[in-house]
């Protein structure tokens, strides 16, 4: 039988070269793909609008009044407000909208109970 003989040190050492060529291909490749993701991420929150100065924040019904009047950014407003002047901000307050306990938009514009 002939038997092929087995590969040289120098053959395998060749062949883990190229493996080693494919490894550092393919992570230069999620490298890339990483900055690729985080130049997009920076360009959306540069994009982003600042957030409204007052916040309505609104229930589930749709034709519902608000339920609570935040300062714009605030942590506890859920996800159903919408963004208004602080005119509309006194209107609800003096209507009986409640304040936030959070944010206080009530102190924030001097208003005293």
């Amino acid at each position: 039988m002939n038997d092929p003989a087995p590969p040289s040190r120098l053959d395998l050492l060749r062949f883990l070269e190229r493996v080693q060529v494919r490894d550092l291909a393919r992570t230069r490749h999620w490298i890339a793909e990483e900055e690729r993701k985080k130049r997009e991420r920076q360009t959306g929150e540069a994009a982003r609008p600042a957030p409204p100065d007052w916040l309505l924040e609104y229930g589930l019904n749709r034709d519902a009044p608000p339920n609570a009047v935040h300062v714009g950014g605030c942590h506890m407003a859920g996800k159903r407000w919408k963004g208004v002047d602080s005119d509309t901000v006194r209107r609800a307050l003096a209507g009986g909208v409640p304040a936030c306990t959070h944010c206080r938009p009530d102190t924030e514009l001097g208003i005293l109970d």
